[in-house]
Parts: C-alpha cells; structure tokens; sequence
C-alpha cells in the first residue's frame, strides 16, 4: 500500500478470511464453536458466582481459579464473536486499529492466564509442603498483590506488539488466512523484515511461558518429593488428588498453545494452515469451556457448593408453591 510519494502506509483495514481451503464448511465448523462459547460461559460464570458467594470456596485455591475463569471468559470473549460473524454474516473486514486492540488483547490475556496457572501450582505447593502455614502465607493482600503482579507482566510485555506491527510496511495483501488478527499471521503480511517481531515475540515467550513452565515444574517437583515422602498411601492419594485439576488444566492450555506456537515459526511449510488455524482457536477455547468441567468434576468442595445451591432453588420454588 503506497501513497502519491511512493513510501509506505499502514493500510485501513485486514480482511480476516476465516479457515482457507474450508470456507464451505464455515457454518458447520461455527456450530461446535457457538457451543463451546456458550459452554465457557454458563461454566466460568457460574464457577465465579459460586466462589463469590459460598463462604467454603473463600480460600486462596478457589481465589486463584476465580481469576483463571474470569481470565478465560476475556480471552474467549475477544476472538469467539469475531469468528461467528465472518463464518455466519461474511463479515470479514476489520479495521487496522481494532485489529491491533484485537491482537494485544488476545496476547495479553493468554500470558495472564498462563500467569495463573504458575499461581495456582504455587498455590498447592504452600498447601502439601507448609499445611499448618497455609492460610498465614497465601493471605488475602498477598492473593491481590500476586494477581496483579501477573496481570500487570502479561498486558506490559504485550504494549510493544502493537506498535512494532504499525512500523512495518504493508504494500499489496492485506487478507489474514485466520479468524482473529494473531501476531505472526498479521506480520508475515508485511513486505519488510519482520526480524524484530519474531525475535521479541520470543523474548515474550521466554519470559511468559518458558519462566512459568519453569515454576510449575519445579512446584510439582517438590510437591512430588513431599507427598512420597508420606508415611500413608491414603494421605498421598488426597494430596495428589488436590493436584489433579490443575494439571489437567495445565495439559489443556499449553499443548495446543505450544502447537501454536511451533508450527508458526517452523512448521509453516509442513502443517496445513486450516489445521493450524482450527488448533489456534481451539488453544483459545478450549480452557474456557473445559475448565469449569475438570474442576466441577475432580473438586469435592465444588462439587458440593453445586448440589448445595441447586437444592436451595428446589426449597425456594417448593416454599414459594406451598
């Protein structure tokens, strides 16, 4: 894109051109999306109403999964309705600015989240190896502090992405093979070098991911070395019990994030971009929707707050009939 003096200009707009190769299957392909947006939804609302007003999930783990599902519902929220209007309404013109927010956002939330679980694995270390100081160590200005601290690091580091996609020239394509505007796949657009952006790009990666994958590990390690070190084998089965959501939660996020992640700076050549692109929303939703199922399903005290309210309803309707 040129002007009258021949140098560059950013262009108005990106066309997001949904799935290639799979356009014919858009609204098929919406069908489970809708779902599953809708599914993270009722789920990650429900999880923080229950955590806000049952006095038993007023501790430092349901804490940490409150900002996990509130931190999934943005993160979902920015990409999902997007989607739905280019594969429902071929609405797939998007202005260079709003993809821009777009982009920030979507980074800035996922880094948060990948914040939280590294909180979270923290979080169950303080409560297999030091019980008895449990509630004195993770207090509520600690919680706060933490949460804002990750908030902070994962939307800061994500300030600079914007502005270094606007340095860059844009000269004749601007159609984006994606359903949201990602970092990688706006860059590769530009007919300048993108050298910068990747490299910073895995700098982020390196201070997010690979220092939070350091942290969880070495967490889980010494919760290993501890609940083995257990005289009872039912002791160590609750205490890895406890754990068990969390992991699941960490398998849910970072493998298709890490899929991601790999196969747009190596394997652009070798993975069909639909599957890359349908992994790259999946990596988006598929936390929001299945994390308030894992954790409904494998955490007793949740399990009971839900019993616990849907049993209320049933009184309060058969009071109000009586």
């Amino acid at each position: 894109m040129f002007n009258s003096n021949n140098s560059y200009v950013a262009p108005q707009s990106f066309i997001l051109n949904g799935i290639p190769g799979l356009e014919r299957f858009h609204v098929w392909i919406s069908l489970p999306l809708f779902t599953m947006y809708i599914m993270s939804l009722v789920g990650n609302l429900g999880l923080v109403y229950l955590i806000y007003h049952e006095e038993a999930l007023h501790r430092p783990m349901y804490c940490f999964l409150a900002m996990l599902s509130l931190i999934d519902l943005l993160t979902c929220t920015t990409t999902v309705p997007n989607a739905l209007c280019i594969f429902w309404f071929d609405l797939k013109k998007i202005n260079f600015k709003a993809c821009l927010v777009q982009m920030f956002f979507v980074h800035g939330f996922t880094g948060v989240e990948s914040g939280v679980l590294m909180l979270m694995a923290l979080d169950r270390y303080v409560a297999i190896c030091y019980p008895l100081r449990y509630a004195t160590i993770l207090t509520n200005p600690i919680i706060a502090k933490a949460g804002l601290a990750t908030f902070l690091r994962g939307m800061l580091l994500m300030i600079p992405f914007p502005f270094l996609v606007k340095r860059l020239p844009f000269c004749q394509d601007n159609i984006i093979s994606h359903t949201y505007c990602d970092h990688m796949s706006v860059v590769k657009l530009s007919c300048a070098s993108i050298k910068v952006n990747v490299i910073y790009g895995l700098m982020v990666a390196l201070l997010i991911g690979v220092f939070d994958i350091c942290c969880i590990s070495v967490s889980y390690t010494m919760i290993l070395q501890a609940v083995v070190s257990l005289s009872s084998s039912d002791a160590r089965q609750k205490a890895f019990s406890t754990c068990t959501a969390h992991i699941s939660a960490i398998i849910i996020t970072y493998v298709p994030a890490f899929f991601t992640f790999f196969t747009h700076r190596f394997g652009g050549h070798t993975i069909p971009p639909s599957l890359h692109i349908i992994v790259a929303n999946l990596y988006l939703l598929l936390p929001p929707t299945l994390n308030p199922i894992v954790y409904g399903v494998k955490t007793k005290q949740i399990r009971d707050s839900v019993i616990k309210f849907f049993q209320g309803q049933k009184n309060c309707k058969l009071i109000q009939e009586n």
